[in-house]
């Protein structure tokens, strides 16, 4: 089983991981309205701390995206 079209495993990272911590906002909010207000203040750190709490939704953007190709075909 290939885990990265575990469809299961990524809806558990994205709940998990790219929600987390949930309150007050969950963690990815915060980050993407940063970046949309400019970004201002922003270090190396916090871009990695997106891009590794984005990880999730990006898979689960891929696992959809490959299912409508192969549907397409």
């Amino acid at each position: 089983m290939n885990i990265l079209n575990n469809l299961r495993l990524i809806l558990i990272l994205c709940l998990t991981l790219g929600l987390a911590p949930y309150f007050p906002e969950p963690h990815l909010w915060g980050k993407i309205k940063w970046i949309w207000g400019g970004a201002v203040g922003m270090k190396p750190v916090d871009y990695f701390d997106f891009v590794f709490h984005g990880a999730p939704f990006f898979l689960l953007i891929r696992y959809f995206t490959l299912k409508l190709l192969k549907q397409g075909k």
